[in-house]
């Protein structure tokens, strides 16, 4: 019975003495090594934008490129490429179905711009392709604009969601 009576004390002090140490909280966010800017590249310290169920998240711009070079060609703008480095990241439950080739790059003077086809297949970007659910996915777009016009707003679709299947709705993301 002493016996039995001793064992419990010191559970309950064992317990006791672990309590009051201080634990180490589990870290919240991933820590991701810093990268270098390309030379010809600004980088972006914008908040992330939403759009559906795809977080956007804007790293890295580059305007007023002549030319772009790819494996096996160079390949002249006929105004100007403009270069958008970002991040997508799927934060719904679902898949969604992702479309490069609907982001717009909007300009000073209103006008909204597809990427330049070309340009996206000679830099070997992505174009349409399913994003899973918790992914996320760094790539750039290029759009070739007038000389004389300045990229003002990225206006990005999320893709396709359970609530809203068409998504007609971008959401403009000011650079």
């Amino acid at each position: 019975m002493k016996l039995r009576l001793l064992a419990v004390v010191v559970l309950a002090l064992a317990a006791g003495c672990a309590a009051n140490e201080p634990s180490t909280p589990a870290p919240t966010t991933y820590e991701l090594p810093p990268r270098q800017v390309r030379p010809d590249e600004t980088a972006l310290k914008l908040p992330p934008a939403k759009n559906g169920d795809t977080e956007f998240t804007l790293i890295g711009l580059a305007a007023g490129l002549p030319s772009i070079t790819g494996s096996h060609t160079e390949f002249p703008a006929k105004g100007q490429f403009v270069r958008l480095r970002l991040v997508i990241t799927n934060t719904g439950t679902s898949s969604v179905l992702f479309d490069t080739k609907r982001q717009l790059l909007v300009d000073d003077q209103g006008a909204a711009r597809p990427p330049e086809e070309q340009a996206m297949l000679i830099k070997r970007q992505p174009g349409q392709f399913d994003l899973g659910h918790g992914v996320r996915v760094e790539f750039d777009l290029y759009w070739d604009i007038p000389k004389d016009r300045k990229p003002v707003t990225l206006r990005a679709f999320g893709g396709p969601t359970i609530t809203d299947m068409k998504n007609l709705n971008g959401t403009d993301i000011k650079l």
